[in-house]
């Protein structure tokens, strides 16, 4: 049985104020023992003092982000080895934003995922496409490309530990949502690729949705027997909201 894993990714908000605030608001509706996993993912600046407000509550902490070097003369860059000593248990990879608005290809996001877990880190791997590509008719190859790269890359056997997260670029912040019948076609889809390598790591790994989810549909969108939970953007910066959202499914 997989258990359904909510991770908030904050993208670039918050303050130093409102990560205490929202992780120990999230932490007291959330109680010591919740149904589903959940998750947070500050900024990199944040992550130290949401590391400290994780402590004692059963909310694991992710990144948004990492390099491919291990470390070096890159300036800016924040190595996976880092994110895994001030607590990182998660690192999210492929994000939409990071493929089109840094460029990121296929062969680099597949490079950060080995990365991440050469670095001891559980990749959220995003895969997806945009609104032009679905009106077109090519979701599935999208989607299968973009699978396809990290499988040669890295391997059915590192999917093992490892989730992944159905993102369509349309319905990130947009207030569009996939209905859950559409969520559930691109997830099978997924599911279904990676059983033709094992059926097994198929079987057991986590799909999230992510877009646009919120308290509203998050249940319907869980229900679906291939969404295993959900990466939340902007309804993860409210705590309580956050939290029905995480106890949706369980």
């Amino acid at each position: 049985m997989r258990k359904t894993l909510v991770a908030g990714n904050w993208k670039m908000h918050g303050s130093r104020q409102q990560t205490a605030e929202l992780i120990g608001g999230l932490a007291e509706a959330l109680g010591d023992d919740p149904a589903n996993e959940v998750a947070v993912c500050p900024p990199f600046v944040y992550l130290l003092d949401a590391a400290r407000a994780v402590e004692g509550t059963p909310i694991r902490l992710g990144a948004q982000n990492l390099a491919v070097e291990e470390s070096g003369a890159y300036t800016g860059e924040v190595a996976g080895s880092m994110l895994r000593d001030v607590g990182c248990y998660y690192v999210i990879v492929g994000h939409s934003e990071r493929r089109s608005l840094y460029g990121e290809t296929d062969e680099l996001v597949a490079e950060k995922y080995r990365a991440a877990q050469r670095d001891g880190l559980v990749p959220i791997l995003c895969v997806g496409e945009s609104l032009e590509e679905r009106e077109s008719g090519v979701t599935s190859e999208v989607v299968e490309r973009q699978l396809r790269a990290v499988l040669t890359a890295a391997g059915i056997d590192s999917f093992a530990a490892a989730v992944v997260a159905y993102e369509p670029v349309w319905a990130i912040g947009t207030g569009r949502t996939a209905s859950p019948e559409q969520a559930q076609e691109v997830h099978a889809l997924i599911r279904g690729i990676l059983a033709s390598e094992s059926a097994t790591i198929a079987n057991s790994i986590r799909i999230l949705y992510g877009g646009s989810v919120k308290a509203s549909n998050a249940g319907d969108l869980f229900s679906m027997p291939d969404v295993d939970g959900g990466l939340v953007g902007g309804a993860s910066l409210e705590a309580e909201g956050f939290a029905e959202i995480c106890r949706a499914g369980g």
